[in-house]
């Protein structure tokens, strides 16, 4: 049954912290109700009550807690009509290790297989499996849009250019993970160019989050304004973008 209580319901991945916080406290205030999905459920709820949200477990990772998460939402909500695909990781675990270390330490000639593995499953296969997962409760929306969070170092064109300024920083670790993040929207936009579900890939551009260990150029609240655009864009608002502030295009 669809719970028509609600004009809007949003699911946040990653959205305890940084980006994915930020654009659940941005949508609430817009007046969409906001499942703000953590790994740790105790910090989800600390991150929903402070943005006026609901936490869920959700472990992009684990497929028992995103069968688990999309299950809460049908029963409680009926329907999806905003999928963030926000949850990433730059690291396997919590290190300190600065931007410039990073470039060595994550470099393709580096990083060991298994780094790579754990990013791929969090950046790339984990939003494919929660897509999947919510994907029959998007077909149950009037107005169903999924916003793929990706970044502009994945970018093969700009990469390709020697002048740009994040060029050394490619490899097949985080940036690598978001080309591929890139081909799953991509794939995303075009299984759904004519059955009315919008897809959206943004970039927050360089953030001062966890990702980078702070180190980033711009503003959390800056970061997500692109997220946060496109994520509130109505039934006809365009699908199959790939941008950054203030809906600047982004070469594939």
């Amino acid at each position: 049954m669809t719970n028509t209580a609600h004009k809007r319901i949003a699911l946040v991945t990653g959205a305890n912290q940084g980006v994915g916080k930020q654009v659940a406290k941005e949508l609430a205030a817009n007046g969409v109700t906001v499942l703000l999905g953590a790994r740790n459920f105790e910090r989800g709820q600390a991150a929903a009550q402070e943005v006026g949200g609901i936490a869920i477990q959700l472990d992009v990772t684990d497929a028992a807690s995103i069968a688990a998460a999309a299950e809460r939402i049908r029963t409680e909500f009926g329907r999806l009509d905003l999928l963030v695909n926000n949850a990433a990781i730059s690291r396997s675990d919590r290190n300190d290790v600065t931007l410039e270390n990073y470039a060595s330490l994550y470099g393709t000639s580096t990083v060991s297989l298994d780094e790579v593995r754990a990013i791929w499953e969090t950046n790339v296969f984990g939003a494919l499996a929660v897509y999947q997962a919510m994907l029959p409760l998007l077909r149950r929306s009037a107005d169903a849009r999924i916003v793929n969070v990706s970044s502009s170092a994945g970018s093969l064109t700009l990469n390709a250019d020697p002048s740009f300024p994040y060029r050394k920083m490619f490899s097949p670790a985080y940036a690598g993970s978001k080309s591929a993040m890139n081909i799953m929207a991509l794939a995303m936009m075009i299984e759904h160019e004519n059955d009315g579900i919008k897809v959206n890939l943004v970039s927050p551009e360089f953030t001062k989050t966890a990702l980078n260990n702070f180190q980033g150029t711009e503003t959390i609240e800056d970061g997500s304004r692109e997220v946060v655009r496109i994520a509130l864009l109505g039934p006809d608002g365009p699908s199959g973008t790939y941008t950054r502030w203030e809906n600047l295009n982004i070469p594939w």
